[in-house]
């Protein structure tokens, strides 16, 4: 395939790539955005194994094959709940690409740079094995985390904050190094050694980080994996690598600082930990001598058809349970009765961002009723019933009303203000955040135990059956 071909190739598929991005970001356009992505990153693997670098398509066309095969069979067999996991392990191989290509890419005896235009080289592959290697193991801790194989417990060792400042310190002092070495064998030993604490880095920065922290530490890794790859694509002379990697690093920049605003945080001291506490225990002030209500199937089923406006708040525990689908088949049956329905979706809610609305598009909730917290929050004192189904720390009043609170501070949904507020829960365990809610201790509020899909089901068979 011809060079001028093969760029304007290129050129097709980072326009799709754009255009995949804006249709993202609205759930409406959000397929029709998947298939744009899908179509150019089809012709950006096409041009690039018909490009003259290529001398040999058995081996990529095999490897194609046995990647394509694992990954439909893993994405699958995933659940919607398990998505945040995978996500997070996809970027641990892209951040082990970088890694390899940066050392393939030093090591090529083909490589007959000098001068500046080595050392530019050379410090591209530098940045991209740091980048790459620090993503990888980040990467496989947070799915660690997510998928509960690591504690969600922040892990705060003896002057960590110190010790990564000197890993760093150490790490710009080999890259002196490896630039400055004049063969390949003095150059690899900076090189693996920094790579070592770069991985080293990668894992004790995110163990330091608290689960409340997750949906933040997922779209900040989705940064680091862009920067990586763009770095990749400098290493390679790949005009389309680097345009990818900028969206996708930049795209995942701007969603972490979106997460850091939504929990009232800075993204720095969402890198330095803190946030989540040991699980299952309290960080809040104590709610001793204070009562919940509990309530029941009828009784909720009764609310809600007698009530003339409804908002649900979805959480991570509506995810486990997968009652998404009854969730919608309820909507369907109250708005048939002239009751106005709508949900209330945190920007972290889940271990996702968009996690909820996922879920919610899934089970064929209409998407105009689907609201953001900015949207809906001064709606909630004139709303009849708040059904809060798995929710938690994003509901929680502590935020507003204690500033000794560990998430003092955070924008919540304010449910509270509500007439009548059903939250459906398991049991009185604390949230991903380790903090306590005062909201179950509420006069408006009522506690409905028991699995949420259970709850829901019999809400919707009582629904059904008044109708």
């Amino acid at each position: 395939m011809h060079e001028s071909a093969i760029k304007v190739a290129y050129i097709g598929a980072s326009i799709l790539f754009i255009m995949a991005l804006g249709g993202l970001s609205h759930q409406e356009s959000a397929r029709r955005g998947n298939v744009f992505g899908m179509v150019g990153m089809t012709i950006a693997i096409i041009a690039t194994i018909l490009g003259r670098e290529v001398t040999g398509y058995v081996p990529i066309i095999v490897a194609m094959v046995i990647g394509g095969a694992i990954g439909i069979a893993v994405a699958s067999r995933v659940a919607m709940t398990s998505m945040p996991q995978l996500v997070a392990i996809l970027h641990s191989f892209v951040g082990l690409a970088a890694v390899l290509v940066g050392f393939a890419s030093y090591l090529n005896p083909e490589n007959h740079l000098v001068g500046a235009e080595r050392m530019v080289h050379e410090s591209e592959i530098y940045i991209g094995v740091f980048i790459g290697a620090v993503t990888l193991t980040g990467s496989i801790i947070a799915w660690g985390k997510l998928q509960g194989v690591i504690t969600s417990k922040p892990l705060y060792p003896p002057m960590r904050h110190w010790v990564n400042a000197g890993l760093v310190v150490i790490a710009l002092w080999l890259g002196t190094m490896f630039v400055g070495a004049n063969t390949v064998t003095a150059g690899i030993i900076p090189l693996g050694i920094m790579t070592a604490i770069a991985l080293l880095l990668g894992v004790h920065m995110v163990m330091a980080i608290g689960g409340a922290d997750m949906p933040v530490v997922v779209s900040m890794l989705n940064s680091y994996s862009g920067w990586a790859a763009a770095a990749t694509g400098f290493m390679l002379a790949n005009d389309l690598l680097i345009v990818t990697g900028a969206l996708v690093g930049s795209s995942g920049a701007i969603l972490s600082y979106i997460m850091c605003r939504a929990m009232n945080r800075s993204f720095i001291s969402v890198i330095s930990g803190g946030f989540g506490v040991a699980e299952g225990t309290s960080s809040a002030r104590s709610h001793e001598g204070e009562t919940i209500v509990e309530t029941s199937v009828d009784e909720t089923a009764e609310w809600l058809a007698d009530a003339s406006s409804v908002i649900i708040v979805p959480g991570y525990g509506m995810a486990v349970a997968q009652a998404q689908y009854p969730i919608n088949e309820i909507t369907t049956q109250l708005r048939n009765r002239g009751v106005e329905v709508r949900f209330a979706i945190h920007p972290v809610a889940g271990r996702l961002p968009g996690h909820m609305n996922v879920l919610l598009a899934e089970a064929k909730v209409p998407y105009d009723i689907v609201l953001e917290m900015d949207e809906i929050n001064e709606d909630f004192p004139q709303t009849d019933v708040v059904l809060v189904i798995g929710a938690n720390d994003i509901v929680n009043p502590d935020a507003e009303e204690d500033p000794g609170s560990p998430i003092a501070g955070m924008p919540v949904l304010q449910v509270w203000k509500a007439r009548t507020v059903v939250v459906m829960k398991r049991s009185m365990a604390t949230g991903y955040a380790g903090v306590e809610n005062p909201l179950f201790f509420k006069e408006n509020t009522r506690m409905l135990f028991g699995d949420a899909k259970a709850s829901v089901d019999g809400i919707l068979a009582r629904l059904m059956k008044a109708a």
